[in-house]
């Protein structure tokens, strides 16, 4: 195992989720690695890295003096207010203190426009709660000094161990339709690759906003078809939902803020991954 790197004290919050626990495992070996987790887990309760953090009760300040980090990378869910709040509360320890925010966003702040694509610099601009709140946060991280923050904007995420691969084949098993969104045209991640993106982010010092979805688009139905043929899952049932009669675009493509071609991915790759 490679010695820790001394340079960064990284803070993840949300370590016992899905992508916030892909984050641990990818940055531990190489730099001194905290994390949190909200429910009871005697798991986390013996890894002395890990902090018991409970979004709408627990004050996170508390965990911060004993981590001191240099970097806090936001994975949290949860309550939507308790997240504005505690987000304000970072955005103020950042400013005076010497650490950086790394916060994982989504394509929804984009979900009101559907003719085309979205890029870094593009308005956000959102329809749904859910966008609405992401744009909120990224808003007060904007004005955070631009060295001080990264916002990570993503489509949806994949991988072998992710909640909509894993709720796939609960419907699976359980002869659920699985739902399909034929004029959704999308582009797609998978956990590991923006694990190793966000690492090179931080290796490289870099701050801004990155879209860290694949470089090609897909269809919402002609992708989920595809896992499922690589699942060898028959007789699968498809429910196709139409939310308008036109093509509708929720991708967040990358154009100013490229990462090396090692680090692009291509919707393909995903399911290269899965079949390992």
């Amino acid at each position: 195992m490679k010695k820790k790197e001394e340079k960064h004290r990284i803070l993840i919050l949300g370590a016992s989720g899905f992508l916030g626990g892909s984050l641990y495992k990818e940055l531990y070996p190489y730099f001194r690695t905290f994390g949190t987790y909200q429910t009871n887990n005697s798991a986390f309760e013996k890894n002395k890295h890990f902090f018991q953090y409970k979004l709408e009760e627990d004050d996170l300040f508390e965990i911060i003096k004993i981590v001191k980090p240099t970097i806090i990378i936001s994975s949290l869910r949860g309550n939507f207010s308790a997240q504005v709040i505690v987000h304000k509360h970072i955005t103020e320890y950042i400013l005076e203190n010497p650490c950086k925010l790394i916060y994982l966003s989504s394509a929804n702040v984009f979900d009101a426009y559907s003719k085309f694509p979205s890029y870094e610099n593009d308005k956000t601009l959102s329809n749904s709660i859910y966008g609405h709140f992401k744009i909120k946060i990224e808003n007060m991280l904007l004005r955070l000094p631009k060295k001080k923050v990264a916002i990570i904007r993503m489509p949806m995420v994949f991988g072998s161990q992710s909640p909509r691969i894993q709720l796939i084949k609960q419907n699976l098993k359980e002869k659920k339709p699985i739902e399909v969104f034929p004029n959704l045209i999308m582009n797609v991640t998978s956990d590991s690759k923006v694990c190793q993106q966000i690492h090179y982010i931080i290796n490289r010092n870099k701050s801004g906003v990155f879209h860290l979805g694949s470089t090609d688009l897909v269809h919402h139905d002609d992708f989920i078809k595809e896992i499922i043929a690589l699942l060898e899952i028959p007789n699968a049932v498809f429910k196709n939902v139409y939310t308008t009669n036109d093509d509708r675009y929720l991708a967040v493509l990358p154009k100013d803020n490229l990462l090396p071609k090692h680090l692009q991915i291509q919707s393909h790759e995903i399911f290269e991954e899965m079949k390992l």
